[in-house]
């Protein structure tokens, strides 16, 4: 039954494979967001750390070296975020979406929403995989 229970709960990325990314120095935004979580739905007050295109969560705001992540989202394969408080129904709230998952989250105010979403969404254009000139596709050129 454990089992069960770890495979149902894995993340995408594992907490600690955070690819050496020193979130405890320096992180470009951190702050409390109330995040919905991923199976059991409920509502969960959570520490987050955005740094080098991952956005980290833990239990406590006091980050070390030693410090492991609850979770992490790799912005690069997000797709949009938004605010989401008609979806919710909630004061506050937003979403960070990928092709196949939204998850939720709510600030405390409606600026601390509106800079989550301005510095997830800086971070999702600043480590998207650009496209190469070789997957470009000329629809005008004869074959």
């Amino acid at each position: 039954m454990a089992n069960l229970w770890r495979a149902a709960t894995a993340l995408k990325e594992k907490p600690n494979d955070h690819n050496n990314i020193e979130f405890w120095s320096n992180p470009e935004r951190t702050g409390w967001l109330t995040k919905q979580g991923e199976y059991i739905k409920t509502w969960r007050r959570r520490w987050f750390v955005l740094k080098q295109g991952k956005l980290f969560w833990f239990k406590e705001s006091f980050i070390t070296r030693a410090s492991r992540p609850r979770g992490v989202i790799p912005v690069a394969t997000c797709l949009t975020v938004k605010g989401a408080e008609d979806i919710l129904n909630k004061q506050y709230a937003f979403e960070l979406s990928t092709r196949t998952e939204t998850t939720y989250f709510i600030a405390d105010s409606e600026k601390e929403k509106e800079d989550w979403i301005n510095s997830i969404g800086r971070s999702i254009v600043q480590h998207s995989r650009s496209v190469t000139d070789s997957e470009i596709v000329d629809y005008d050129s004869k074959r």
